[in-house]
């Protein structure tokens, strides 16, 4: 699917506040539609197993599900499978074709553990989910957080491999969902906007505010993503029950407020200059939009912050 920018400035233009309340509500309606398949499911399995790439917003579509679940009178918990990563062990942890430590593998995660958890939760049984600490790249099991399914209570399994057959293909009964950002914006025929810059945008602009690190960092980190997404993440997509997309055509207009100053402060030396300058050229063709009108809940606060969600 693409979006045409000419709609995009028209309505902005006409009346922007109509077109961000209308955008957010044409994804609570894919959010809507995802709570059904997990209901008709329920019987079958409690775990819900959502998958994406990086930037894709799986962190706040899981609250939203959740949010929803509940509003339907159903318990429902949202857990980071980034918990589950193994403490960082330099040894024995997988390395890129560079040499370095590959965060992107699924073998970075513990399956087994996930594998006995999801068991466990399905049988009725406590588990205790492990707290990872990025800063010192161990687990810290001290730190963990109790959690045991009601009756038709339900828990979303949030991560980039959750769809992996070390993990999905263990349990087949459990719903699977498959989130990305994967629209283009076209002038016409003319692409202006790539739906992996929309990603891109994300992950520069929410590392930069709430990681503390720098576009350089995440433009060099970056073809290690694309890489680990093309080898571990989109040949399990098509597994999932429901696929849907996280773009808002609204976003690449927000984001210029935020994105534009970093990218054109990277310096000229920068390997990736000729792709970041066609990526900064783009922006000059979006009417802009003042942020303070993005609702609270949107999905796009996950990464420009000043959200109602609260992300750990």
């Amino acid at each position: 699917m693409a979006y045409q920018l000419q709609e995009i400035n028209r309505r902005i233009q006409n009346d922007v506040t109509e077109f961000l309340a209308e955008c957010d509500e044409n994804y609570a309606q894919r959010v809507s539609l995802a709570a059904d398949k997990i209901l008709s499911n329920l019987e079958a399995s409690p775990i819900v197993l959502l998958s994406g790439p990086s930037g894709s917003g799986k962190t706040t579509t899981a609250m939203k599900i959740a949010e929803e679940l509940q509003r339907r009178g159903v318990n429902t918990h949202a857990v980071a499978m980034d918990n589950y990563f193994k403490t960082t062990n330099p040894k024995t942890a997988p390395r890129t074709p560079e040499g370095a430590l590959d965060f992107e593998s699924p073998l970075c995660l513990d399956m087994e553990l996930l594998d006995r958890h999801f068991t466990a939760l399905t049988q009725g049984e406590e588990i205790l989910i492990p707290k990872y600490e990025f800063i010192r790249q161990m687990r810290n099991d001290s730190k963990g957080t109790p959690l045991r399914l009601g009756k038709n209570e339900i828990v979303v399994f949030e991560g980039i491999h959750a769809l992996n057959d070390s993990i999905a293909g263990r349990h087949p009964e459990a719903t699977k969902l498959y989130i990305s950002a994967r629209s283009n914006i076209n002038e016409g025929s003319v692409l202006r906007f790539k739906g992996t810059w929309m990603r891109l945008t994300r992950r520069a602009v929410r590392d930069y505010n709430f990681r503390g690190t720098g576009v350089e960092d995440t433009l060099d980190m970056w073809a290690n993503v694309r890489r680990g997404e093309k080898l571990y993440i989109s040949p399990f997509k098509n597994k999932a029950d429901i696929i849907f997309d996280s773009s808002l055509p609204y976003e690449v207009s927000v984001m210029k407020h935020y994105a534009l100053p970093l990218l054109e402060a990277v310096p000229e030396e920068n390997v990736r200059r000729e792709e970041l300058l066609e990526l900064i050229d783009a922006f000059q063709f979006f009417q802009p939009i003042d942020p303070e009108l993005v609702d609270k809940s949107s999905l796009l606060r996950e990464f420009i912050g000043g959200g109602s969600y609260h992300y750990t």
